[in-house]
């Protein structure tokens, strides 16, 4: 079976309990007149052991720095959905090219405390594309192990205090990347929403 139906038969399953789904950075979401449309691409490779290309940003950002993230953003007015969004988003970034990816499908939406209502959209695209940082975004690409993002094993729980409460969030190590916030809580949706073998 190829990489894409195995992927599209995972998302087509859907999940056995839909309340498992983390739907938004925390407990103190602020209010906002307008949410701002945005998405993000999880492109997995195409290989023997498929890997999902994720960026991390540059230190000197206002926004984020150093965080890892999926390429992705929020949605122009001439994109024609959030599909083409994350695929516009994702070429300016890292230089894919769209011609070698091909949507699966989109996860659950997630909230962030910036306003932002992102769609993961799953993909496969080819392996080994030489893709380029865009310097003003991105600091470095690299590629994570499906197998390994998806493993709950992998999705470690950490608790800080945060403006005299207590607040947690998921974390998780790849060849001394930290992978957290947002982009973490994705994957882990991802995980219980794909229940990838």
């Amino acid at each position: 079976m190829t990489l894409a139906k195995r992927l599209g038969e995972a998302l087509a399953r859907g999940m056995a309990n839909p309340a498992d789904i983390i739907p938004h950075d925390g407990d103190l979401m602020p209010q906002f007149d307008e949410e701002i449309p945005a998405a993000v691409l999880i492109a997995v490779t195409d290989r023997p052991r498929p890997g999902v290309i994720l960026t991390q940003r540059p230190l000197h950002m206002r926004k984020h720095p150093g965080q890892v993230a999926f390429p992705g953003g929020r949605m122009d007015a001439e994109d024609a959905d959030i599909y083409a969004a994350a695929l516009r988003e994702a070429q300016e970034e890292t230089g894919l090219d769209p011609a070698t990816v091909r949507i699966i499908g989109s996860l659950d939406e997630y909230r962030t405390i910036t306003g932002y209502v992102i769609t993961p959209v799953v993909a496969v695209t080819l392996p080994d594309q030489a893709l380029v940082a865009n310097d003003g975004e991105v600091e470095t690409i690299f590629e994570a192990p499906l197998d390994f993002l998806l493993d709950p094993a992998n999705h470690n729980r950490v608790q800080v205090d945060w403006n005299g409460a207590k607040r947690s969030y998921i974390e998780m190590h790849w060849e001394g990347h930290r992978i957290w916030g947002a982009t973490a809580s994705m994957i882990v949706n991802m995980s219980r929403r794909l229940q990838w073998p």
